[in-house]
């Protein structure tokens, strides 16, 4: 009896011991997230490891649709309404599905995003298919990789990377409506952005007189706002006034000196030399 009250104690304690072992997943899991337009897109996905083994057109065959990458579908999910690929996509999370080949990929926008990898699947739950071509690098990775690269005010490309391949396709937003929009509803109110209408006409290639009259009103309002001044000055050198744009940037300098910003100072400084 004793024995067996010893053995038994014995098994319970090696189960309880192996209970409490914790092994680092074969595939982990990652997210990202990129403040992207006037949202973000983030991309959570497992991680599946070469190992030594030969993966397109052998543990990921040619010519049959695979959930990029392992475990549950590789779920991306958009903060607005963007373009993938072209088409257009509303807000909200999607599965990643592809088709791999040698030297093209279909990729597949897909409804399923809490799929379990294919299991859940259904053709009529894509909102998204395209083709994208496959790119040979002359280096290997290891680990199954997806990131977001080439990040721009509208636009981002999702790039996907193993063994020697890499696939890549963009992403869009059309957030110059939004901001339009936002800029005529703010301007039609007491309290009124000049500065930051003025800077997005200026970078966005707008109207340059609206956005000279707006700068000159961003500097009536805070008349010693070195950087207000240097935004008139690149808009007046832009709009083809040099004189102005120096008289303008050589304030914008004293100011910048007296607030001790040498970054201003600089920016001002190399502006002039351009005029």
């Amino acid at each position: 009896m004793k024995k067996v009250v010893v053995l038994l104690c014995v098994l319970l304690s090696v189960g309880a011991f192996a209970q409490g072992i914790k092994t680092p997943a074969p595939s982990p899991t990652q997210t990202i997230k990129q403040d992207f337009a006037l949202s973000s897109i983030e991309i959570n996905y497992s991680r599946p490891v070469m190992k030594g083994r030969k993966i397109f057109g052998d543990l990921v065959p040619f010519g049959k649709i695979w959930r990029t990458g392992a475990n549950g579908a590789t779920k991306i999910t958009f903060g607005e309404d963007v373009k993938v690929g072209g088409v257009p996509v509303k807000a909200g999370s999607y599965a990643i599905y592809s088709v791999p080949n040698a030297n093209e990929w279909e990729i597949i926008i897909n409804k399923g995003a809490n799929n379990g990898g294919l299991t859940g699947y259904k053709t009529e739950d894509d909102v998204a298919r395209f083709k994208v071509k496959a790119m040979q690098l002359p280096f290997e990775i290891e680990s199954f990789t997806i990131i977001l690269a080439n990040v721009t005010a509208s636009s981002a490309t999702v790039q996907i990377l193993w063994e020697n391949t890499a696939v890549e396709f963009p992403v869009e937003a059309d957030i110059d409506s939004k901001i339009m929009a936002q800029i005529n509803t703010a301007m039609s109110v007491d309290s009124r952005p000049y500065f930051q209408a003025a800077s997005y006409y200026f970078d966005n290639g707008k109207d340059i007189n609206k956005a000279l009259e707006w700068a000159n009103k961003a500097v009536e309002a805070q008349p010693t706002a070195f950087w207000v001044l240097h935004l008139k000055a690149k808009i007046q050198a832009k709009a083809g006034d040099k004189a102005g744009a120096k008289t303008t940037a050589m304030k914008s300098i004293e100011l910048a000196k007296q607030a001790k910003n040498d970054d201003y100072v600089v920016l001002n400084q190399k502006l002039i030399a351009t005029l």
